[in-house]
């Protein structure tokens, strides 16, 4: 990424964090720098590509350096490093999930992901499988934490009030208190516990 390039970029994440995805245009960043909307085009080309290197600037915060010897510890911490990334920015995990982005980055997170799976006895495609899982997870789970508001617990109970759900009538304690913190250690529990198990 070019100096120019990258300022696009850094100004889109400024307007990202203050106003959130649905501000992040072409024109939002051209406002901001002063110039006219060919120069921010000439330099990303389209909203598409600045959102791919929106994207990879949101997983480069990941760093993949100092992780835990242990194939799993690895794996878990690596993947708690991209939850915190995804959850410093307004909407990062709606940025980095609507995006398909094979940029350095992206590809460093992958490679030592799937190190650490092939580490702990994952066949190849195991690994690759597990990976997709384990970032597809914490991308979802991550647009939940984001986009959760106050009133959705209210919403729910009202919605439940009919008697017509029994099973989320009786889990209704578990689904108004949503830990993420502890959804997102089980989830990962359960993801990295099958080395080794082929996959269906």
């Amino acid at each position: 990424m070019n100096k120019s390039q990258s300022e696009v970029v850094r100004t889109a994440m400024e307007v990202l964090d203050e106003r959130g995805l649905e501000a992040v245009s072409l024109r939002a960043i051209a406002e901001r720098q002063g110039v006219r909307m060919n120069t921010v085009v000439w330099h990303v080309k389209s909203k598409g590509r600045l959102l791919e290197l929106m994207a990879d600037a949101i997983v480069a915060e990941v760093r993949v350096d100092d992780l835990p010897a242990r194939w799993d510890h690895r794996a878990a911490e690596l993947l708690e490093r991209y939850r915190h990334a995804l959850l410093a920015h307004r909407d990062g995990a709606a940025v980095v999930g609507g995006t398909y982005a094979p940029e350095p980055a992206t590809l460093t997170l992958a490679e030592t992901l799937i190190a650490a799976l092939l580490d702990g006895g994952y066949r190849d495609q195991e690994a690759v499988w597990t990976c997709w899982n384990a970032i597809h997870f914490t991308l979802g789970l991550c647009r939940e934490e984001q986009a959760i508001s106050s009133a959705e617990p209210d919403r729910l109970t009202e919605a439940l009030a009919s008697g017509a759900f029994p099973a989320l009538t009786r889990t209704l304690p578990h689904l108004l208190r949503p830990s993420f913190d502890d959804r997102f250690a089980y989830g990962l529990r359960r993801l990295l516990g099958t080395a080794g198990e082929s996959p269906s």
